[in-house]
């Protein structure tokens, strides 16, 4: 079953840095999500997708992935550019 591995990104409500440095191995969904008749909600049958395991280093999940046979892709997180900016640019 297919995979992807990505470093959690920064939660865009807070400020805070919590848990960012953690890597997730995320299983994809195998099978489509279908409308339930009822309540109009959306599901399916798989339970892989539901799974989300965490841990500290890109390489650990990357191991526990081959270990179990999990074929996983990587998604390389990008580079964190800060746009250094003074209150008195504001006049320039």
């Amino acid at each position: 079953m297919p995979a992807r591995i990505y470093q959690r990104p920064k939660n865009a409500m807070q400020s805070g840095k919590a848990r960012t440095d953690e890597w997730v191995l995320e299983f994809e969904q195998s099978e489509a999500r279908k409308p339930d008749p009822l309540m109009g909600w959306t599901g399916s049958g798989d339970t892989q997708a539901q799974v989300h395991l965490s841990f500290p280093t890109m390489e650990a999940a990357k191991a526990y992935a081959e270990k179990h046979g999990i074929t996983a892709r990587i998604h390389a997180t990008p580079p964190k550019t800060l746009k250094l900016q003074a209150y008195a640019d504001n006049f320039r």
